[in-house]
C-alpha cells in the first residue's frame, strides 16, 4: 500500500532521515506487543517499562561518556534544541546569542523568537566562501561580548545539513571556555555517525535525534550538562525527572537505544563502506559530468561528514526548479 511504484529507486536522502534498521524495528515491537504500561504508573507493568527507559538512558549515556542524568528524550532534535535555547534565556539570563546564519530551522527560528520575546541580542558569526564557520571572527565576537560582560551564548551546529561542512567543535569549546560562553551544538548529523565523547569535548547543550541513525522518526534527546539550571519548556506530569512532561513513548526510546547501538559498533565498518560509496560518486560525477561543482567542503574527507555530497549540476535555474 505504501510502497513507491518505480522501475527502479534508490534512496539518496539519509541526510534528511534514515530507514530503521530491522533489529531496531524488532525491538520497537517487541515493546509494543508485551510491555503495556504507562512508565509513571507505580504497578509492575508501570515500573517495567520505566526500566525500559532508564536503561536506555544508561545505554545512551554511556556510549557518550556522559552521565545519565545528564539526557533529556524528546520528540527530536527540533524540541532538543527549542528546549535548550529558550532554558537559557529563561532561566540562565543568557542575553547574547551568537549563532550562524546557516543553521537548522530549529535553531534559526528559536533565536528570533527569543530575540523578539525576550530583547536577546543576536550576532551571526561570518560564514567563509566554503560554507565554514570563520572561527576568527567567532573569537573577536566573544571578545566583544566579554568585554560588555554579556552573558552569552554560542550555538553551532557540529555538521550542516545541507552541505555537510563539520565545525572545528574542539576549538570552538576552546573558546567558549575561555571567553566564560555556554556553548550548544545542533549535533544532529553526527551522532551516530561520529565518535562522540562529550567529556573530552566539553559542549554545554547538545540535540540529537533517533532518525537520523536508523532509528525511530519522534524520538530524540537533549543533552544538558549537570547543574546547568534549566527549567522544563513543556509542563505537567513531571517525567523526565522534572525536565519534561509527558508520557515517554517507551517503544521509541527503545528503538533508540537500539539504533545507537548498532551504528556505533558498526560505525568503523559502516563507515568505510559509504566512504568509498562516496569517493567513487564523485570520480564518476566528474568524469560524467566535467562541469559538475562541488559545494562546501564536500569533496574534503578531513572537513566534510562522509554522509552527504552537495553538488551543483549544469542546468539552467529555470530547469533546475523542476527537477
Amino acid at each position: 500500500m505504501y510502497q513507491i511504484e518505480s522501475m527502479k529507486s534508490v534512496y539518496f536522502d539519509n541526510a534528511a532521515t534514515t530507514s530503521i534498521r530491522p533489529e531496531v524495528l524488532e525491538a520497537m515491537v517487541e515493546v509494543m506487543r508485551n510491555i503495556p504500561g504507562n512508565p509513571s504508573s507505580t504497578h509492575a507493568y508501570g515500573r517495567k517499562a520505566k526500566g525500559l527507559i532508564e536503561n536506555a538512558r544508561k545505554t545512551i549515556a554511556k556510549l557518550l561518556n556522559v552521565s545519565a542524568g545528564e539526557l533529556v528524550f524528546t520528540s527530536g532534535g527540533t524540541e532538543a534544541d527549542n528546549l535548550i535555547i529558550n532554558s537559557v534565556v529563561r532561566d540562565l539570563g543568557v542575553r547574547h546569542i551568537i549563532t550562524s546564519p546557516i543553521e537548522h530551522h530549529a535553531v534559526v527560528h528559536v533565536v528570533e523568537e527569543m530575540q523578539k520575546e525576550y530583547d536577546v541580542k543576536v550576532s551571526h558569526v561570518k560564514i567563509n566562501p566554503c560554507g565554514s564557520v570563520d572561527v576568527e571572527n567567532l573569537e573577536e565576537l566573544l571578545h566583544e561580548s566579554t568585554e560588555k560582560t554579556e552573558k552569552t551564548l554560542v550555538s553551532l551546529m557540529h555538521i550542516n545539513n545541507e552541505i555537510g561542512n563539520m565545525l572545528d567543535i574542539d576549538a570552538v569549546c576552546a573558546l567558549c571556555k575561555e571567553h566564560d560562553a555556554l556553548f550548544h551544538s545542533d549535533m544532529v548529523q553526527s551522532i551516530g555517525h561520529f565518535e562522540v565523547d562529550l567529556k573530552a569535548t566539553p559542549v554545554d547543550f547538545v540535540a540529537a535525534s533517533a532518525h537520523k541513525f536508523h532509528g525511530p522518526k519522534g524520538v530524540g534527546f537533549a543533552y544538558i550538562r549537570k547543574n546547568s539550571g534549566l527549567r522544563p519548556l513543556i509542563f505537567g506530569g513531571g517525567q523526565e525527572r522534572g525536565s519534561r512532561a509527558g508520557t515517554e513513548a517507551v517503544h521509541n526510546i527503545v528503538g533508540m537505544e537500539k539504533a545507537l547501538q548498532i551504528s556505533c559498533e558498526k560505525m568503523e565498518e559502516e563507515r568505510a563502506k559509504i566512504e568509498g560509496l562516496k569517493t567513487y560518486f564523485i570520480e564518476k560525477l566528474r568524469t560524467e559530468i566535467p562541469e559538475v561543482k562541488l559545494n562546501g567542503n564536500c569533496a574534503d574527507a578531513s572537513k566534510s561528514t562522509y554522509t552527504l555530497i552537495n553538488a551543483c549540476l549544469p542546468i539552467p535555474p529555470d530547469k533546475a526548479l523542476m527537477t
